[in-house]
């Protein structure tokens, strides 16, 4: 079985997003089987996690795999001056695939550089969640029926939401028109406005948060302003409560139109959008699972065909 690695999405083909959407799909049909029965996962997070290190786990365990590492990097060898090359290679001896999440930006192209096992990146401080990336394409796709041609707007902290600058670089295969929405402070980083450029992708940016600008959207996606990644606290509490999307903000939306937040969520959606038709965070969070089967699947070498003729099914 082939080895890989999934350290980002930005160099994934169309061809190759649609066939892990599909396994996706057969997941969701049949989330319990055994197809890793006799592999190990090692989650190795040293940062905070809730939805992806459960979820991660939460696949392994429903693929039939047995799950270890840490949560919390002070109950590592880390705080004893372990490196990360030596924490990689040391667990890839007990593990057939670790999933790591790290606050430095490359990290996880680093491990995948040194370990002798794949390597799944579930965040890099800012930079890329590709597997973040593949649930929401998952949810654009079930809600929408298409990846092709929509309006997505993109509010909240576009400069540091790694969320947003993964489903950027997987949008540019289904010709897509983005509106970044955010103040001054935490507007879409300029690669990222190069890379759209260089790709053909359309953008609009905008400051101001309202009905009258949001009415077009397919997909409107929240993110929390991330108060982790400020190293001055009184920016952060200047732009924390910028943009709140309020249920009458809703009143000329598209029917079609879902909201979707990588969560977790703080003041950025009023408790009362919950109610809507238009919600869909909660969902979103629930199609992690399915997403992350596909992906431990995929960096293992297991196959779409070997997926639909599994006979594990629990």
């Amino acid at each position: 079985m082939m080895r890989h690695d999934f350290v980002t999405i930005a160099d994934l083909p169309k061809e190759k997003l649609m066939y892990l959407l599909e396994m996706a799909k057969e997941f969701e049909n049949h989330p319990n089987r055994e197809l890793l029965k006799g592999k190990v996962v090692a989650t190795l997070f040293f940062e905070p996690s809730t939805r992806t290190r459960l979820s991660f786990e939460t696949a392994a365990n429903r693929l039939g795999a047995r799950v270890i590492g840490f949560s919390d990097a002070k109950a590592s060898s880390v705080t004893k001056g372990e490196t990360l090359k030596d924490t990689i290679l040391m667990v890839s001896n007990y593990a057939d695939v670790i999933v790591m999440r790290h606050y430095v930006e490359g990290a996880a192209q680093y491990a995948s550089e040194v370990a002798p096992v794949p390597i799944v990146n579930a965040g890099d401080g800012a930079h890329m969640h590709p597997s973040q990336c593949l649930l929401d394409l998952y949810s654009i796709y079930k809600t929408q029926g298409t990846l092709e041609n929509l309006n997505i707007y993109l509010v909240g902290d576009l400069k540091y939401g790694r969320t947003v600058h993964s489903l950027i670089t997987a949008m540019r295969h289904f010709n897509p028109t983005f509106h970044f929405v955010a103040p001054k402070e935490l507007a879409m980083p300029e690669e990222y406005k190069i890379y759209c450029r260089e790709h053909g992708i359309r953008f609009e940016e905008h400051t101001d948060f309202n009905e009258d600008v949001i009415a077009d959207a397919d997909i409107l996606y929240m993110t929390r302003v991330q108060k982790e990644r400020f190293s001055d606290l009184m920016e952060y509490e200047r732009v924390k409560n910028v943009y709140i999307l309020k249920r009458q903000m809703l009143c000329k939306a598209k029917d079609n139109m879902k909201i979707l937040h990588p969560l977790p969520r703080v003041n950025e959606i009023a408790y009362d959008v919950d109610e809507s038709s238009h919600a869909y965070y909660i969902q979103q969070a629930g199609n992690g699972l399915f997403a992350r089967e596909a992906i431990f699947c995929y960096v293992l070498g297991i196959t779409l065909d070997e997926v639909r003729n599994d006979k594990t099914i629990i």
